[in-house]
């Protein structure tokens, strides 16, 4: 793999899952590993835009749910 990937498990609703440091295919009939490079690179970056889109989410649902700041007295 290129680079280290955020959490393993099954890719947004994908057949492709991350076992260890391994890529695996599965389908009703069995799991194949996935062993092109350049694939694995594709999902290595894919899992990490996902993680980076997932961080990002929680980052704007924790502003929301904090108290918004009084306004001021006289001002609307």
């Amino acid at each position: 793999m290129s680079a280290p990937i955020p959490h393993q498990g099954q890719l947004a609703h994908s057949p492709v899952v991350l076992r260890g440091d391994q890529w695996w295919l599965e389908s009703e009939a069995g799991s194949v590993p996935a062993s092109d490079p350049a694939f694995t690179a594709v999902l290595d970056g894919f899992a990490q835009a996902m993680a980076a889109a997932d961080r990002a989410v929680a980052g704007l649902r924790a502003r929301r749910s904090k108290p918004s700041a009084p306004a001021p007295e006289g001002r609307r």
